[in-house]
């Protein structure tokens, strides 16, 4: 691993306002992953990544960590934060699996469901309050399932339907308007707007804005500020206290309940599951990924330039066994989940999404 030789502290100078583009390095971001198919590489992904320590450190990078993104998804741990700094989730006894499914993306599998539903009428709340959306589960089982049985999605298949019941929980805690809490200006937006600031290290009164797939806002982070967020998260020691507390309950909450998180056979709960918690990652969409290394004080964000999943969680697998979270025998028999063979539909491996040549580790 690298030693640091430049610090996340200050976020990108945007030449124009709402330039999700600007950088302070030119050039595209090197190929990290490549999609083989038979004797010929047939795909290839750009991405930019950086590792970092709460203090700004970067200890790892790749491409151009400064530009700006949306963080989607996998900042909801960075956006529950609140739920538990407030007291919110102490004053409605949330247990760990409920804090999980705050920072979730799930399939909607029964457990998922029948948590959430459990949960709305303790802080007063009815299905009709989520103002997600409904989709049908993703989970392709639970999805057979629910329309055999002749049933309909609801916001709570909403693969977000866990963090939005958080924001209702932290919107009945406030005393506010529960009506309405997706938009920017909501008390529940703008705490966490004030936590994203205070936790990336930067001011985002001014940066590029829009409307997240289940309808609350996005806002434009350089790549690097979002490692740095997920540092202080995994090292929240130059927090105040209540923070410090907050940040440990969530990934203790993570580590304890993977399968809430993501779901059955998904890489989120997979590899938090193979590392026994020592890593807690969260997948967003767009080909995002982010994580937190509490025993090494470490953050990490990526990105991939298309927005492919696949490219980022093959990304996602090499940082952890380059920061040796995963050990060389792990990675050999996760093989199939770390570097996964490409099938075609009678089953048989015709490729593989694989680390590619311009990825430094």
């Amino acid at each position: 691993m690298t030693r640091p030789t430049t610090k996340i502290s200050q976020p990108v100078t945007l030449t124009a306002a709402g330039d999700a583009n600007s950088k302070t390095r030119t050039g595209d971001n090197p190929i990290s992953v490549e999609v083989t198919r038979g004797t010929m590489v047939e795909s290839r992904h750009r991405a930019s990544l950086a590792v970092v320590d709460a203090n700004g450190g970067v200890m790892l990078s790749s491409g151009a960590y400064e530009r700006m993104i949306y963080g989607r998804s996998a900042i909801k741990p960075l956006q529950a934060i609140p739920l538990v700094e407030s007291g919110a989730a102490e004053a409605y006894g949330l247990s760990p699996a409920e804090i999980a499914l705050a920072c979730a993306s799930h399939q909607g599998e029964a457990r998922h469901v029948e948590t959430v539903l459990a949960w709305l009428p303790r802080i007063a709340c009815e299905l009709s309050d989520l103002e997600c959306g409904a989709h049908l589960p993703y989970g392709e089982a639970a999805m057979i399932a629910l329309l055999r049985s002749g049933g309909e999605a609801t916001a709570a298949h909403n693969n977000c339907s866990g963090k939005h019941t958080g924001f209702l929980t932290l919107a009945r805690h406030l005393g506010v308007e529960t009506r309405g809490y997706v938009k920017y200006e909501h008390p529940v937006q703008q705490r966490i707007l004030g936590v994203l600031e205070s936790m990336c290290g930067l001011d985002l009164s001014d940066t590029p804005r829009g409307i997240d797939g289940c309808g609350i806002p996005v806002i434009g982070i350089p790549l690097g500020n979002i490692a740095l967020g997920m540092a202080r998260m995994a090292d929240p020691s130059s927090q105040p206290e209540a923070r410090q507390a907050a940040c440990r309950t969530i990934l203790a909450a993570m580590a304890a309940e993977p399968f809430m998180v993501a779901g059955s056979n998904r890489f989120c709960t997979r590899l938090m599951e193979a590392t026994n918690g020592r890593a807690l990652v969260k997948t967003g969409a767009e080909g995002v990924y982010c994580g937190a290394v509490p025993e090494l004080g470490l953050g990490f964000a990526l990105k991939v330039d298309d927005g492919a999943t696949r490219a980022a969680e093959v990304i996602t697998g090499r940082i952890l066994r380059e920061l040796g979270i995963l050990s060389a025998a792990q990675a050999e028999s996760f093989a199939t989940l770390l570097e996964p063979p490409l099938f075609n539909r009678a089953g048989a491996t015709v490729g593989q999404i694989r680390a590619a040549a311009d990825l430094p580790f």
